[in-house]
C-alpha cells in the first residue's frame, strides 16, 4: 500500500494556562497529520510538543513534518519498522514530531486489517482511571483545586512540584490537609529539586501517603538515583530519564527507579514505546501512560496502546481535561468521569474537525 501525499496542519488548541517546574504553557502546541494512501484511506496522527520537556516546539515540529512527508511519499506504508528508521537515519531525536507518523502508519495498518487498534496490537479492553493533575500554584490555591477535583469524583490526584522544595512540602501537607485520606496523591518534580532538595523533600512528603514521585532531578544528575531510591520513603519514577528501550535498560540496570513513566513523543510513538513496556515487564518494573498536551486524536491511540500493554499499570490521561477550551476531534474516546472508553471503530477510530482544520495552517506533500 503506497503512500500518495500527506497533510500537514498546525493544530493550536486554546488553553488556559498550564504551569510545571520548567514552565508555563497558555496553548497546546500542537501538529496533526493525515497520510494518504492508494488504498483509499487514511491514516491520522497528532503530537504535542513540549519545548521545555523533550526540546521541540510546534515550528520546529513542522518543518521535520515536512521532511518527512517528502522522505515517504510513495513507500509502502504497511512496512512500519522500514518507516521508521528511515526517519532514524534522517535525523536524530525529533521524537515528538516522529511519534506522530508512526501513529499514522498504525493507524493505517489497524484499518487495512478491519481492526481497532487495540485488537491489532493484540490487547483487549480493561477499566483504565486517569488521574487529574493540578499545576504549580500557591498552597492554598492547589488545596482548593484538589478539593474541587475531590468532588467532581477523582480518585487520584498528580501535583505538580519542583518549584521550590520547602515550599512543595507545604504544598502537598496541604491537600492532604484539604482532602482526608481518601484519595490517591501521586506527584511530579519534572527535573525542579538538586539531590539534597530531593531526599529533603520526599522525606518530608513521604508520611503524607505519596503513591511516587516522578523524575525528582534533572538528567544529568541520574548517577544519584541509586542513593535517592535507598533514601527515599516516596518510590521513584522516571519520566524524562526515559526516552527509549534503551534509556529503560540503563535505569532498570542501575537501580534507578521503581517505574517509568511513557509517553510517545519521547519514545517516537507506539513502535519503540511497545519495547520499552515490553522490557520494563521482564525486570517487573510497572510503567505509567502518560502525555503532554494533546487532544482527545492521541489520546484515543494511547488508550489503545494501554489496553494492548499489560504492564502499564497507571494512566496519567487527562490531557485533554486540564485546561483545553475547544476539542477539535470527531470519534475516539471518551470520558465517563475519570474513566475512558473507546468504540471498535477500525484503527485508532477518530479524526480531527474539518471545521477546526479550516483555521489551521495547512501544507501538502
Amino acid at each position: 500500500m503506497k503512500i500518495t501525499h500527506i497533510d500537514i496542519y498546525r493544530f493550536s488548541i486554546a488553553m488556559r494556562p498550564f504551569t510545571i517546574a520548567t514552565g508555563t504553557m497558555d496553548y497546546a502546541q500542537n501538529v496533526f497529520i493525515r497520510v494518504h494512501t492508494d488504498g483509499g484511506f487514511y491514516g491520522v496522527g497528532e503530537c504535542s510538543a513540549f519545548p521545555m520537556i523533550v526540546g521541540e516546539t510546534q515550528d520546529t515540529c513542522l518543518v521535520m513534518a515536512k521532511e518527512f512527508a517528502k522522505l515517504w511519499k510513495g513507500q509502502d506504508a504497511l512496512n512500519i519498522p522500514t518507516r521508521l528508521q528511515q526517519l532514524h537515519d534522517f535525523t536524530a531525536g525529533n521524537t515528538t514530531i516522529k511519534s506522530a507518523f508512526d501513529m499514522a502508519l498504525y493507524d493505517i495498518a489497524a484499518k487495512n486489517a478491519g481492526l481497532p487498534l487495540y485488537q491489532f496490537l493484540g490487547g483487549e479492553k480493561r477499566k483504565v482511571e486517569t488521574d487529574i493533575t493540578i499545576g504549580i500554584g500557591t498552597p492554598d490555591d492547589m488545596a482548593k483545586q484538589a478539593v474541587a477535583f475531590k468532588k467532581s469524583g477523582a480518585k487520584i490526584l498528580k501535583v505538580k512540584l519542583g518549584k521550590n522544595a520547602a515550599e512543595d512540602v507545604e504544598r502537598i501537607k496541604q491537600i492532604r490537609t484539604a482532602i482526608g485520606d481518601g484519595l490517591k496523591i501521586r506527584v511530579d518534580a519534572n527535573q525542579g529539586w538538586s539531590f539534597d532538595d530531593a531526599v529533603n523533600a520526599l522525606k518530608a512528603i513521604g508520611k503524607y501517603g505519596i503513591e511516587f514521585c516522578e523524575q525528582p532531578m534533572r538528567t544529568w544528575y541520574d548517577d544519584f538515583l541509586p542513593q535517592l531510591m535507598q533514601l527515599s520513603p516516596v518510590k521513584i519514577m522516571a519520566d524524562e530519564s526515559v526516552y527509549n528501550h534503551h534509556d529503560a535498560r540503563k535505569q532498570i540496570n542501575s537501580g534507578s527507579c521503581h517505574y517509568i513513566n511513557i509517553k510517545f513523543s519521547k519514545s517516537g510513538g507506539i513502535f519503540e514505546a511497545t519495547k520499552i513496556q515490553n522490557l520494563a515487564a521482564q525486570h517487573n518494573i510497572p510503567c505509567m501512560m502518560g502525555g503532554m498536551l494533546e487532544s482527545r486524536i492521541a489520546l484515543s491511540a494511547k488508550l489503545h496502546f494501554v489496553y494492548s500493554s499489560p504492564n502499564i499499570e497507571f494512566y496519567d490521561m487527562d490531557t485533554c481535561m486540564i485546561g483545553h477550551q475547544e476539542d477539535p476531534a470527531v470519534g475516539g474516546v471518551t470520558y465517563d468521569g475519570y474513566f475512558l472508553n473507546i468504540d471498535d471503530t477500525p484503527g485508532i477510530g477518530v479524526d480531527a474537525e474539518d471545521k477546526f482544520l479550516e483555521k489551521c495552517e495547512h501544507f501538502s506533500y
